[in-house]
């Protein structure tokens, strides 16, 4: 049974797909469910009068803005590999669920635009893979568009991220002359024929010596492609295995995902290289093996209504060690209580099949009741293991939240709650007036339409919200009253408010205003971050 176990979880790979808008980290996601024969067709990603959206972006209001704004989670196999996908939001806006994501992936695919180069997003996004030191994967895309030199994309991508880089291929032009790519360990050319970028791309391989090169690709892309080869061969970091699965060196592809050039080929070599499920470590730093036969499982995302018609909460969970069955008892650390895990579901974005048995590396969605938490872990009845939680970051934007219907107080409470709890948006109150003044924050303001939108669509509550100056928050860590606000000299620009759980925190509008806070309160003991709850 054991060996059984373990050949089940050794074919799992477990990844996030990060990027910088518009890089087309979707469209890649989407190529290579047409190759694991998850979809029959690829729908691009357009505005808001396309006719196909893309299969991961299942939120209304992605299809119409043509961007994802959730994660979103897909399976599916591939060459005796079961792939776990987790396409992030590219927008920075959305950060926050992407970071979260990211503790449950064993590696990540960054995905860069080759004539953009690495972008804002991209590096705040990469920072997170470093401190976990997973293995990250790059993928230079929109070659057949006009594009940077491929040397100094990799120059750039050492100097902006400081991670050592190693071209698996190598491009032969870009834009109407990009004709494919050299394959630098088979020592082949890879040339593809596109399909209006629907289907799978054909290849043809050819050796570098073939005397119909020149004739193939012109003399003078042969010649520089010669040199390009010589210069990698002679200068470029050695080839190693381990530097890639400590986030040290990051093999590198090009390709587009658009045409399918150069897209199976970077899926294979990803699957042989990228490594099964990672242990995990517990708050008292035990590590978690994999290969334990007991269950464990964390959650790291929440999302209210992915089923219109049910209005229910799904709550994801990474599979850490063991393997999960239908109906099995586990127990909820965080509430300390026994439950089974009925309907446990894999996905299509919002499609959703029952499975009966899931295993180590694996997502999976079950029905949560309202008593999961972001970073809460259940695990078999026979062990009492904790994992390190998820962080929380700090909201840069705040706003006064009013509904414009007044009879409709209990939808809206019961909305706002539900969505803050998925922990995209965290929610405070006014300390004197209670539930009466909610105040929103959001790490960025895109959130506050999407607050607006989804409220409007899945709970029928019209809402108003005034943006507030303030830009900066921290908590209050000295011992407080929660029936009794602290006595604080306030800036002008700052503000005393509290969460649901009673803590309280001061937001300001300027830097300055810390140490002046500081000054006038002796003793005041404020921290950066916190663990902001819900109702």
């Amino acid at each position: 049974m054991a060996n059984d176990i373990r050949a089940d979880i050794e074919k799992r790979r477990t990844f996030a797909i990060i990027s910088h808008p518009d890089a087309g980290k979707t469209t890649l996601t989407e190529k290579f469910l047409l190759y694991g024969g998850a979809i029959q067709l690829a729908g691009a990603v357009k505005g808001k009068a396309a006719a196909r959206h893309a299969v991961s972006d299942w939120m209304e209001i992605e299809k119409q803005r043509g961007i994802s704004v959730t994660s979103s989670v897909m399976q599916f196999n591939y060459n005796g590999y079961c792939i776990n996908i987790l396409d992030t939001p590219g927008h920075q806006d959305f950060s926050e669920d992407t970071y979260r994501t990211l503790m449950a992936a064993d590696s990540a695919v960054m995905v860069i635009d080759a004539s953009k180069g690495v972008e804002a997003q991209t590096r705040k996004l990469f920072k997170v893979c470093v401190m976990r030191h997973i293995p990250v994967f790059t993928f230079i895309n929109k070659m057949d568009r006009e594009a940077r030199n491929p040397f100094d994309l990799m120059d750039e991508i050492e100097n902006e991220l400081g991670i050592h880089t190693y071209p698996m291929n190598w491009p032969i032009g870009s834009g109407k002359s990009f004709k494919g790519v050299y394959d630098r360990q088979n020592q082949e050319i890879v040339f593809f024929t596109s399909h209006g970028g629907a289907h799978k791309a054909e290849s043809t391989e050819v050796q570098l010596g073939d005397p119909n090169l020149d004739e193939m690709i012109g003399q003078e892309a042969h010649q520089t492609l010669s040199d390009d080869i010589e210069l990698l061969d002679g200068a470029n970091y050695e080839f190693d295995v381990n530097e890639i699965e400590h986030g040290n060196l990051s093999p590198v592809f090009f390709g587009s995902a658009l045409t399918n050039f150069g897209v199976e080929p970077f899926l294979k070599e990803f699957l042989r290289l990228t490594p099964p499920p990672l242990a995990r470590e517990t708050s008292d730093h035990e590590v978690v093996d994999p290969f334990n036969p007991h269950f464990s499982a964390f959650v790291f995302k929440i999302q209210a209504n992915m089923n219109k018609a049910h209005r229910d909460r799904i709550a994801f969970m990474r599979i850490c060690s063991g393997r999960f069955d239908k109906d099995m008892e586990v127990v909820h650390q965080q509430g300390n209580r026994k439950m089974r895990l009925s309907q446990p579901q894999q996905l299509m974005a919002q499609d959703r099949t029952v499975i009966q048995e899931a295993y180590a590396g694996d997502i999976i969605g079950v029905f949560d009741p309202g008593i999961f938490s972001i970073g809460d872990t259940v695990c078999d009845p026979a062990e009492h293991w904790r994992f390190t939680g998820i962080p929380t970051f700090a909201p840069e934007h705040f706003a006064h939240l009013r509904q414009l219907d007044t009879l409709k107080r209990k939808q809206f409470l019961k909305g706002t709650t539900q969505i803050a709890q998925e922990g995209a948006i965290q929610m405070f109150q006014d300390p004197g007036r209670g539930m009466e003044e909610i105040i929103v924050g959001v790490v960025g303001p895109l959130q506050f339409d999407v607050l607006k939108y989804r409220l409007n669509t899945e709970y029928n509550i019209e809402v108003r919200l005034d943006e507030m100056p303030q830009e900066y928050i921290r908590w209050i860590t000295n011992e407080t009253d929660p029936e009794s606000p602290p006595s604080l000299y306030l800036t002008t620009d700052a503000r005393l408010i509290q969460d649901f759980s009673g803590k309280y925190m001061i937001i300001y509008s300027h830097e300055w205003s810390l140490q002046m806070l500081k000054d006038r309160n002796p003793g005041l003991q404020l921290a950066e971050f916190g663990e902001s709850k819900t109702l």
